[in-house]
């Protein structure tokens, strides 16, 4: 494949997004936001065709494979008071082994090794951390937890207790149900600190219409972690390198993949999470998929092929994001911020809460698609 010298340069993927668009509620129900459907590769314009998520069914086939991702997103958002009283906020990210967790802070200039904070919750006692070290490569604290709280599963007891739901930035709307509607129908492993978006808009009912065609479901878990909330800074994608994520790709997972293409069926990810779990363990298998448990790091941008996804259910991404980056290796980055500039003109919901985009393997560049 022969790339545009601004494919490899991160201000290329920038575009213009009017604040109004942010979505800052979901809708209801699920399955009721819009879908921008990519129209086949070499077609001619129109570009897209535009629907809603439930009549994504009516673009899948039987034998098809959804992979969804199963992270559940953990209440990690946590208030501390500081020696001499002042209030403070750790987002819990990771383990580091013997209760202590890796934790973004904020003011982090005032969250020093040694000193001593106290979790807070209303109706609650009060429990001790306690600050061990600066992290430098993420520029967040380790923090001492009760040694109890060793695991995601253990942490997820006191965090329901004493945290809220790390709902991202840029939606100001906080509501009691966001510790439901930011969470997919089929979270189970809990591990994440964001939602896996693109599996938001799958319903109950969207889901049992799925089975009825005779659509496939497997499912790989990726916590989504600090790469979440890490700008891409590097001008040249040449030399980008991401935070890694622990990713899980069972067995059954692979047994799956093989069924499908044996039947000739598609492999659809939910999501750009499910996307970086697949490749990343096909990556750690020298090009081809196998079961895979630890940590991947793996960059996708324009000019990779793809080994294992076919197809793609995608919210829409933040500018100059890495998420941004794997759907362009998708489509194409002209293409793909051509397909951003028509769901704007149309009003389109984007981020966490908002619209999908469907891309169909017949959407997918012919450079891209697996082998």
């Amino acid at each position: 494949m022969v790339l545009d010298p601004r494919d490899s340069l991160l201000s290329s993927y920038d575009y213009p997004l009017d604040p109004e668009r942010i979505a800052q509620l979901p809708v209801e129900p699920r399955h009721a936001a819009r879908l921008l459907i990519v129209q086949p590769f070499g077609m001619k314009p129109p570009i897209a065709r535009h629907a809603e998520v439930w009549d994504w069914q009516e673009e899948l086939r039987a034998g098809d494979l959804l992979v969804i991702n199963d992270t559940r997103v953990l209440k990690a958002r946590l208030r501390v008071r500081r020696p001499g009283g002042g209030l403070a906020e750790l987002l819990v990210l990771e383990p580091r082994g013997e209760g202590r967790w890796l934790c973004l802070g904020r003011p982090a200039k005032r969250l020093r090794p040694a000193d001593q904070l106290w979790l807070e919750a209303q109706g609650e006692e009060p429990i001790a951390l306690q600050v061990i070290s600066k992290d430098s490569a993420s520029g967040g604290r380790v923090v001492q937890f009760p040694s109890d709280y060793a695991n995601a599963e253990q942490l997820e007891l006191l965090l329901e207790r004493y945290g809220e739901v790390p709902l991202p930035p840029y939606i100001q709307r906080h509501d009691p149900s966001d510790s439901e509607r930011y969470q997919t129908r089929y979270a189970s492993r809990p591990g994440a600190v964001a939602a896996p978006t693109a599996g938001l808009h799958l319903s109950d009912e969207l889901l049992e219409a799925l089975k009825q065609r005779g659509v496939m479901l497997t499912s790989v878990t990726l916590h989504v972690g600090l790469g979440t909330f890490r700008p891409v800074e590097t001008e040249d994608l040449r030399h980008l390198q991401l935070h890694s994520e622990w990713v899980e790709v069972r067995d059954e997972v692979v047994e799956a993949v093989m069924a499908c293409r044996a039947r000739a069926g598609r492999v659809i990810a939910v999501g750009t999470t499910s996307v970086r779990a697949l490749e990343g363990a096909a990556l750690a298998g020298g090009g081809f998929l196998q079961s895979f448990c630890g940590p991947v790091d793996l960059v996708i941008q324009p000019g990779y092929r793809f080994a294992v996804v076919d197809g793609l259910l995608t919210n829409f991404h933040l500018p100059k994001s890495s998420l941004l980056l794997l759907v362009s290796a998708m489509v194409g980055r002209e293409r793909l911020l051509a397909l951003y500039a028509e769901a704007i003109e149309h009003q389109y919901r984007f981020f966490s809460y908002g619209d999908a985009m469907w891309i169909d393997p017949e959407a997918v560049l012919p450079a891209a698609r697996p082998c």
